[in-house]
């Protein structure tokens, strides 16, 4: 293995002195992009290309059907042993690089701050180039949790004797505020999330629904036993909080008070009466929901089956506004119009109310029908490059988002059952399967068949062959110049037929 020269950049000689010892590293770098550059640099200088890292390179790009600019920069990286590692790559190829990292094939990886939570990988240093992050106030300092959290990853006991984690510091300067801030300083205290609404709103429903508590006077034992009411202190507003979660889930009617027929009042909340859940509020513990979610998605259903809603748009657009659904896609300055025009253009099918455009909710309003927009390209067959170029959704990004939104779609038929909405039921069921194949409804009955994706289901179309009726009737010849002989076998067989 040919090592080059010391260079200009600290972070570089960093990972060029780490294979000059025969050891791995982790690079932790602020943003996406930036871990794809730091990989693309580090892999141009370190000259360990073999047969191996060429096959891992190729596997690499079989991730997606067609492979992105991205997949492309990921496998010449991935040729010279470095590989970068983000929330955008898509799981399969994040599996590759974790895999040949720990068999050592891959020898650097440049990664964002997500990669140091909870993974234990054969890293001797953790090279952390950047401690400051971009936020809402501007760039700051990272706390100091998380620094521990990336250095932790250097010299896991499994792996090694010893680690090395290193901070790059621009200037001497900066080197004083590192060592004060980060190698002697305190971690921050740790809050409960308890404190949080929606966590709290769903313990609460999920206690009730299970059981677990019966009576109001049970439920302030329990939380007064949590960490939560250890650092409130304040036990009388503690119990005012519970007593509003409890407040609205009677309101959403989720929860009904023992041998009462009606919700009980505020002024009851105050007696040790008991709660019971109601059917729809024990499924909506069971699905996990936020039980505000869940109201507003009861509230998006009957809408739908009042007005006989059935478009794909509509379900797209009020899974997009639950909190669920966040982080959301972010409108610039130069998506704004294109949002405008698309919420103009969908007006009358939306079932979630547009907001003012003074309401604390507007920008969120508007983030959520942008994340509807990709979300329905993706559904009209745009394919992933398209979708990062227009808007800025990598493979894995855009495979988390369809698989929330999957949930909460399901979520949605399950509320929609319960309500006797059959009809909704169709329309979101059909939403659900040209989400997770991306794919217009026309494809449906040829996505049914195992091993038929949209491509396949596409080519199948355009030849004529739109249902499974015309499979049976299609030749075998015919199918195995558009499937290939292994599939077109496949679905001959699917449909009854053997050869």
């Amino acid at each position: 293995m040919q090592i080059p020269e010391v260079t200009p950049d600290a972070t570089l000689n960093i990972c060029l002195d780490t294979l000059k010892k025969g050891k791995q590293a982790l690079v932790f770098v602020n943003t996406k992009r930036g871990a794809e550059k730091a990989a693309e640099d580090i892999s141009k200088k370190t000259k360990l290309a073999n047969a191996a890292l060429t096959q891992l390179a190729e596997e690499s790009l079989k991730a997606l059907s067609k492979p992105t600019v991205q997949c492309e920069r990921l496998a010449r990286c991935l040729k010279e042993g470095v590989a970068f590692h983000h929330a955008g790559l898509h799981a399969k190829q994040k599996e590759l690089i974790e895999t040949n990292f720990r068999n050592g094939t891959v020898k650097i990886i440049a990664c964002t701050p997500t990669l140091a939570m909870g993974l234990d990988l054969p890293a001797y240093r953790c090279v952390i180039r950047d401690l400051k992050r971009y936020s809402q106030r501007g760039m700051g300092f990272i706390p100091v949790l998380e620094y521990l959290q990336m250095a932790g990853r250097a010299g896991r006991p499994k792996f090694d004797n010893v680690g090395e984690a290193i901070c790059i510091a621009n200037s001497e300067h900066e080197k004083e505020d590192i060592q004060v801030r980060y190698i002697h300083g305190d971690p921050e205290d740790i809050y409960s999330k308890l404190a949080v609404e929606p966590v709290l709103r769903t313990y609460i429903l999920s206690l009730i629904a299970s059981n677990f508590v019966r009576t109001r006077k049970e439920l302030m034992a329990f939380f007064g036993k949590t960490f939560w009411a250890h650092q409130f202190k304040d036990l009388d507003k503690l119990e005012h909080i519970i007593d509003k979660m409890l407040e609205l889930l009677e309101t959403w009617e989720f929860i009904l008070p023992s041998g009462k027929d009606d919700f009980v009042s505020a002024s009851e909340l105050a007696k040790d009466v008991q709660h019971r859940p109601t059917v729809i509020g024990k499924r909506v513990a069971e699905l996990y929901l936020d039980p505000l979610t869940a109201h507003e998605l009861i509230t998006a259903i009957r809408k739908a089956n009042a007005t006989k809603t059935t478009n794909v748009v509509a379900f797209l657009h009020a899974i997009c506004t639950t909190l669920e659904m966040r982080p959301l896609l972010n409108v610039g300055t130069k998506d704004y119009d294109a949002v405008q025009r698309t919420l103009v253009e969908w007006d009358k099918q939306l079932l979630v109310n547009e907001p003012t455009a003074f309401d604390p909710e507007y920008d969120e309003y508007l983030n959520a029908t942008k994340t509807a927009m990709m979300l329905h390209a993706w559904m009209e067959e745009t394919d992933e490059q398209t979708l990062l170029d227009a808007f800025n959704v990598r493979p894995g990004e855009l495979h988390v988002k369809t698989d929330n939104a999957d949930w909460l779609l399901y979520s949605m038929m399950e509320l929609a059952n319960l309500l006797n909405c059959n009809d909704v039921i169709k329309s979101i069921n059909k939403t659900r399967v040209r989400l997770r194949y991306g794919a217009r409804e026309e494809l449906i009955p040829l996505l049914k068949l195992e091993g038929i994706g949209r491509i396949r289901a596409r080519s199948m179309f355009k030849a004529g062959i739109k249902d499974l009726g015309d499979v049976r009737k299609a030749t075998l010849e015919q199918l195995t110049v558009l499937l290939g002989k292994a599939v077109a076998l496949s679905v001959k067989k699917q449909t009854g037929e053997h050869h």
